[in-house]
């Protein structure tokens, strides 16, 4: 694996290296020795994966308040996604800064987003499934999110949106 940092600190993509011979290819895709000398997280208790029918839907801006802050290592199985995120630490050097990456089952690439971002995509093909590796337990109660297109952010979705939630559409203006 390769590890590639960001423009938002503290967020890396995590590119595969296959192995190719005349039956296609294997590649490793999490190690905790690996992740462990990037000083990631390497626990991640809860797996989850989602599915999108239609291309141009829209999932989040979601996140987990502290101190259910939670770490996501995200990757695309089938299809291809605008995966975002939004960097919500006060403290931080990108503080507000949101960044885009094409994640795809072609590329094969994954991000890692750290505590404290929001995190969502919108999906450039129909029949898109996502894996998301998960550091804490879901928690309802701290559950949150900031709406895909807060002016906060003015994040800039390479489709028009044809599905959303509507508790994604009520997410209130980012305060912060």
């Amino acid at each position: 694996m390769r590890f590639e940092a960001t423009d938002l600190d503290g967020a890396w993509l995590i590119r595969p290296e296959p192995m190719q011979d005349e039956r296609g290819f294997f590649a490793r895709t999490f190690c905790v020795i690996e992740f462990g000398d990037h000083c990631f997280e390497t626990k991640f208790p809860q797996h989850s994966v989602s599915h999108s029918s239609r291309k141009g839907t829209v999932r989040g801006m979601h996140f987990q308040k502290v101190p259910h802050e939670e770490v996501k290592l995200v990757r695309c199985l089938t299809g291809s996604i605008f995966d975002v995120i939004i960097d919500l630490r006060p403290g931080s050097p990108t503080f507000r800064r949101w960044q885009g990456f094409e994640l795809s089952s072609d590329n094969g690439l994954q991000l890692y987003i750290p505590k404290g971002f929001a995190h969502g995509f919108q999906t450039l093909v129909d029949d898109t499934r996502v894996n998301y590796l998960i550091s804490e337990f879901h928690a309802p109660a701290a559950a949150s999110g900031v709406r895909y297109n807060d002016p906060a952010f003015d994040v800039r979705w390479p489709l028009p949106v044809t599905t959303i939630s509507e508790k994604d559409l009520l997410w209130s203006d980012f305060a912060g």
